[in-house]
Protein backbone atom coordinates (compact mmCIF):
# COMPACT_ATOMS: atom_id res chain seq x y z
CA UNK A 1 0.00 0.00 0.00
CA UNK A 2 1.27 3.46 -0.86
CA UNK A 3 1.31 6.15 1.82
CA UNK A 4 -0.07 9.44 0.49
CA UNK A 5 1.17 12.87 1.43
CA UNK A 6 -1.74 14.38 3.33
CA UNK A 7 -2.50 17.08 5.87
CA UNK A 8 -3.86 15.82 9.19
CA UNK A 9 -7.38 17.23 9.59
CA UNK A 10 -8.42 15.09 12.57
CA UNK A 11 -10.99 16.97 14.64
CA UNK A 12 -11.78 19.46 11.87
CA UNK A 13 -14.41 20.03 9.23
CA UNK A 14 -12.87 21.63 6.14
CA UNK A 15 -15.19 23.40 3.73
CA UNK A 16 -13.92 22.51 0.26
CA UNK A 17 -16.43 24.53 -1.74
CA UNK A 18 -19.23 27.01 -1.06
CA UNK A 19 -20.47 27.92 -4.54
CA UNK A 20 -23.65 27.43 -6.47
CA UNK A 21 -23.89 24.84 -9.25
CA UNK A 22 -22.06 27.08 -11.76
CA UNK A 23 -19.46 28.29 -9.28
CA UNK A 24 -18.20 31.81 -8.63
CA UNK A 25 -16.87 33.43 -10.73
CA UNK A 26 -19.46 32.31 -13.26
CA UNK A 27 -18.29 31.77 -16.82
CA UNK A 28 -18.79 34.91 -18.91
CA UNK A 29 -19.93 37.11 -16.00
CA UNK A 30 -18.46 40.56 -15.51
CA UNK A 31 -20.21 41.44 -12.23
CA UNK A 32 -18.21 42.92 -9.36
CA UNK A 33 -18.25 39.67 -7.35
CA UNK A 34 -17.11 37.51 -10.27
CA UNK A 35 -14.33 40.01 -11.02
CA UNK A 36 -13.40 40.44 -7.35
CA UNK A 37 -9.81 39.94 -6.15
CA UNK A 38 -11.03 38.87 -2.71
CA UNK A 39 -10.32 35.11 -2.51
CA UNK A 40 -13.43 34.64 -0.35
CA UNK A 41 -15.54 35.61 -3.37
CA UNK A 42 -14.12 32.66 -5.30
CA UNK A 43 -16.47 29.75 -4.67
CA UNK A 44 -15.98 26.27 -6.05
CA UNK A 45 -18.83 23.76 -6.03
CA UNK A 46 -20.09 22.58 -2.62
CA UNK A 47 -18.39 19.89 -0.60
CA UNK A 48 -16.88 19.36 2.85
CA UNK A 49 -14.50 16.86 4.41
CA UNK A 50 -14.31 15.85 8.06
CA UNK A 51 -11.35 14.44 9.95
CA UNK A 52 -12.97 11.68 12.04
CA UNK A 53 -11.34 9.13 14.37
CA UNK A 54 -11.57 6.47 11.67
CA UNK A 55 -10.37 8.62 8.77
CA UNK A 56 -11.39 11.39 6.38
CA UNK A 57 -15.08 11.53 5.46
CA UNK A 58 -15.91 13.42 2.28
CA UNK A 59 -19.46 14.72 1.82
CA UNK A 60 -20.25 14.83 -1.92
CA UNK A 61 -17.86 14.72 -4.86
CA UNK A 62 -18.19 18.09 -6.63
CA UNK A 63 -16.71 18.68 -10.10
CA UNK A 64 -13.91 20.77 -8.53
CA UNK A 65 -12.85 17.96 -6.17
CA UNK A 66 -9.31 17.43 -7.49
CA UNK A 67 -8.35 21.11 -7.17
CA UNK A 68 -10.05 21.34 -3.76
CA UNK A 69 -8.11 18.41 -2.31
CA UNK A 70 -4.85 19.72 -3.77
CA UNK A 71 -5.54 23.21 -2.39
CA UNK A 72 -6.08 21.83 1.13
CA UNK A 73 -3.25 19.26 0.80
CA UNK A 74 -5.65 16.43 1.66
CA UNK A 75 -4.22 13.32 0.04
CA UNK A 76 -6.63 10.62 1.14
CA UNK A 77 -10.38 10.07 1.38
CA UNK A 78 -11.45 7.07 3.45
CA UNK A 79 -15.21 7.20 2.77
CA UNK A 80 -17.74 9.32 0.88
CA UNK A 81 -21.22 10.33 2.01
CA UNK A 82 -23.76 11.82 -0.43
CA UNK A 83 -26.47 14.41 0.11
CA UNK A 84 -28.05 13.82 -3.33
CA UNK A 85 -27.24 13.05 -6.93
CA UNK A 86 -27.23 16.43 -8.71
CA UNK A 87 -24.25 16.97 -11.01
CA UNK A 88 -22.60 19.67 -8.91
CA UNK A 89 -22.49 17.26 -5.96
CA UNK A 90 -21.56 14.10 -7.84
CA UNK A 91 -19.53 14.54 -11.00
CA UNK A 92 -16.09 14.75 -9.36
CA UNK A 93 -16.34 11.07 -8.42
CA UNK A 94 -13.76 9.97 -10.98
CA UNK A 95 -11.15 12.05 -9.12
CA UNK A 96 -11.16 9.31 -6.46
CA UNK A 97 -9.49 6.75 -8.75
CA UNK A 98 -6.21 7.07 -6.81
CA UNK A 99 -7.77 6.31 -3.44
CA UNK A 100 -7.88 2.49 -3.71
CA UNK A 101 -4.08 2.51 -4.10
CA UNK A 102 -3.85 4.26 -0.71
CA UNK A 103 -6.71 2.44 1.00
CA UNK A 104 -5.95 -1.03 -0.27
CA UNK A 105 -9.65 -1.49 -1.08
CA UNK A 106 -12.48 0.14 -3.05
CA UNK A 107 -13.71 3.53 -1.86
CA UNK A 108 -16.79 3.10 0.41
CA UNK A 109 -19.73 5.21 -0.79
CA UNK A 110 -22.62 5.82 1.61
CA UNK A 111 -25.76 6.91 -0.23
CA UNK A 112 -29.44 6.35 -0.88
CA UNK A 113 -30.69 3.99 -3.58
CA UNK A 114 -31.48 6.98 -5.81
CA UNK A 115 -27.90 8.25 -5.61
CA UNK A 116 -26.49 4.79 -6.27
CA UNK A 117 -28.63 4.43 -9.40
CA UNK A 118 -27.39 7.78 -10.70
CA UNK A 119 -23.75 6.82 -10.05
CA UNK A 120 -24.17 3.49 -11.81
CA UNK A 121 -25.75 5.25 -14.79
CA UNK A 122 -23.44 8.26 -15.03
CA UNK A 123 -20.26 6.25 -14.37
CA UNK A 124 -21.34 3.08 -16.16
CA UNK A 125 -17.77 2.43 -17.34
CA UNK A 126 -16.88 1.55 -13.74
CA UNK A 127 -19.51 -1.21 -13.63
CA UNK A 128 -19.59 -2.68 -17.16
CA UNK A 129 -17.74 -5.88 -16.17
CA UNK A 130 -15.12 -5.50 -18.88
CA UNK A 131 -11.52 -6.41 -18.14
CA UNK A 132 -9.65 -3.17 -17.48
CA UNK A 133 -6.36 -2.38 -19.17
CA UNK A 134 -4.57 -1.42 -15.92
CA UNK A 135 -5.17 -0.77 -12.21
CA UNK A 136 -6.76 2.62 -11.60
CA UNK A 137 -8.33 2.80 -15.05
CA UNK A 138 -11.76 3.29 -13.47
CA UNK A 139 -12.99 4.12 -9.97
CA UNK A 140 -13.13 1.18 -7.58
CA UNK A 141 -16.26 1.69 -5.48
CA UNK A 142 -18.23 -0.12 -2.79
CA UNK A 143 -21.80 0.96 -2.03
CA UNK A 144 -23.35 1.16 1.43
CA UNK A 145 -27.08 1.94 1.45
CA UNK A 146 -28.36 4.56 3.87
CA UNK A 147 -31.83 5.85 4.73
CA UNK A 148 -33.16 8.02 7.53
CA UNK A 149 -31.83 6.06 10.50
CA UNK A 150 -28.55 7.03 12.22
CA UNK A 151 -25.55 4.92 11.24
CA UNK A 152 -21.85 4.65 11.99
CA UNK A 153 -19.11 5.59 9.58
CA UNK A 154 -15.39 5.85 10.37
CA UNK A 155 -16.10 5.23 14.07
CA UNK A 156 -18.57 8.12 14.22
CA UNK A 157 -22.36 8.27 14.38
CA UNK A 158 -24.07 10.17 11.57
CA UNK A 159 -27.70 11.28 11.71
CA UNK A 160 -29.38 11.81 8.32
CA UNK A 161 -31.70 14.81 8.15
CA UNK A 162 -34.53 14.77 5.66
CA UNK A 163 -34.72 18.01 3.63
CA UNK A 164 -36.72 19.30 0.66
CA UNK A 165 -34.88 20.68 -2.37
CA UNK A 166 -37.85 22.25 -4.09
CA UNK A 167 -41.37 20.80 -4.13
CA UNK A 168 -40.56 17.43 -5.68
CA UNK A 169 -37.02 16.54 -4.70
CA UNK A 170 -35.70 15.20 -1.41
CA UNK A 171 -32.10 15.44 -0.18
CA UNK A 172 -30.24 14.55 2.99
CA UNK A 173 -28.48 16.80 5.42
CA UNK A 174 -26.23 15.25 8.05
CA UNK A 175 -25.59 15.84 11.73
CA UNK A 176 -22.26 14.69 13.14
CA UNK A 177 -21.94 15.49 16.82
CA UNK A 178 -22.96 19.10 17.27
CA UNK A 179 -22.33 20.10 13.64
CA UNK A 180 -24.96 19.87 10.90
CA UNK A 181 -24.45 20.24 7.15
CA UNK A 182 -27.62 21.16 5.24
CA UNK A 183 -26.94 22.25 1.68
CA UNK A 184 -29.38 22.38 -1.26
CA UNK A 185 -32.64 22.92 0.58
CA UNK A 186 -35.47 25.41 0.83
CA UNK A 187 -37.68 23.54 3.28
CA UNK A 188 -37.10 21.60 6.48
CA UNK A 189 -39.89 19.07 7.15
CA UNK A 190 -41.47 19.12 10.63
CA UNK A 191 -39.86 15.82 11.66
CA UNK A 192 -36.38 17.17 10.90
CA UNK A 193 -36.42 20.26 13.13
CA UNK A 194 -35.79 18.31 16.38
CA UNK A 195 -32.70 16.71 14.80
CA UNK A 196 -31.20 20.18 14.43
CA UNK A 197 -31.64 21.35 18.00
CA UNK A 198 -28.70 22.12 20.28
CA UNK A 199 -26.13 22.60 17.54
CA UNK A 200 -22.73 24.16 17.97
CA UNK A 201 -22.45 24.83 14.22
CA UNK A 202 -25.03 24.87 11.42
CA UNK A 203 -23.89 25.01 7.78
CA UNK A 204 -26.94 25.99 5.73
CA UNK A 205 -27.95 26.74 2.14
CA UNK A 206 -28.37 30.46 1.33
CA UNK A 207 -28.23 30.98 -2.42
CA UNK A 208 -28.99 34.67 -2.97
CA UNK A 209 -31.02 37.65 -1.69
CA UNK A 210 -34.09 36.81 -3.77
CA UNK A 211 -36.34 33.75 -3.27
CA UNK A 212 -35.58 30.64 -5.33
CA UNK A 213 -37.61 27.56 -6.23
CA UNK A 214 -35.19 25.06 -4.67
CA UNK A 215 -32.85 26.98 -2.32
CA UNK A 216 -33.23 29.17 0.73
CA UNK A 217 -32.72 32.85 0.10
CA UNK A 218 -30.39 34.58 2.54
CA UNK A 219 -33.33 36.08 4.45
CA UNK A 220 -35.05 32.69 4.69
CA UNK A 221 -31.85 31.03 5.86
CA UNK A 222 -31.34 33.68 8.54
CA UNK A 223 -34.84 32.99 9.87
CA UNK A 224 -34.10 29.25 10.02
CA UNK A 225 -30.87 29.92 11.90
CA UNK A 226 -32.65 32.23 14.32
CA UNK A 227 -35.25 29.57 15.03
CA UNK A 228 -32.68 26.80 15.59
CA UNK A 229 -30.28 29.11 17.47
CA UNK A 230 -26.99 27.23 16.99
CA UNK A 231 -23.92 28.86 18.47
CA UNK A 232 -22.77 29.79 14.96
CA UNK A 233 -24.21 29.52 11.45
CA UNK A 234 -22.28 29.49 8.18
CA UNK A 235 -24.12 29.92 4.87
CA UNK A 236 -23.10 27.92 1.80
CA UNK A 237 -24.14 27.20 -1.81
CA UNK A 238 -23.74 30.93 -2.38
CA UNK A 239 -24.16 32.66 -5.76
CA UNK A 240 -22.42 35.72 -7.16
CA UNK A 241 -25.27 37.91 -5.91
CA UNK A 242 -23.74 37.93 -2.42
CA UNK A 243 -20.42 39.73 -1.93
CA UNK A 244 -18.56 38.23 1.01
CA UNK A 245 -17.57 41.24 3.11
CA UNK A 246 -20.65 43.35 2.38
CA UNK A 247 -23.01 40.49 3.20
CA UNK A 248 -21.24 39.57 6.43
CA UNK A 249 -21.41 43.16 7.62
CA UNK A 250 -25.21 42.96 7.38
CA UNK A 251 -25.64 39.61 9.15
CA UNK A 252 -26.15 38.95 12.86
CA UNK A 253 -22.95 38.44 14.85
CA UNK A 254 -23.43 34.67 15.05
CA UNK A 255 -23.90 34.21 11.29
CA UNK A 256 -21.64 34.61 8.26
CA UNK A 257 -21.01 33.39 4.75
CA UNK A 258 -18.72 30.37 4.66
CA UNK A 259 -15.75 30.44 2.32
CA UNK A 260 -13.63 27.86 0.53
CA UNK A 261 -10.96 26.55 2.87
CA UNK A 262 -12.75 27.46 6.11
CA UNK A 263 -11.82 25.06 8.94
CA UNK A 264 -14.30 24.39 11.74
CA UNK A 265 -13.36 22.46 14.90
CA UNK A 266 -15.40 19.33 15.59
CA UNK A 267 -16.46 18.92 19.20
CA UNK A 268 -18.18 15.97 20.83
CA UNK A 269 -20.35 18.11 23.07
Amino acid sequence: MQHPFTTDILGQLVILGTGTSVGVPSVGCGCSVCQSHNPRNRRTRCGVILGLPGGNLLIDTPPDLRSQLLREKIGIVHSVLYTHEHADHLFGLDDLRLMPFYLGCPVPLYCTEQVEQRIRKSFDYAFDGKIKTHPGAVPQLEFHRIGYDPFKILETEVTPIRLQHGPRFEVLGFRIGNVAYCTDTNQIPPESWPLLEGLEVLILDALRPRPHATHFSLEEAVKVAQKLAPRHTYFTHVSHELEHETTNAQLPADMELAYDGLKIPLRNS
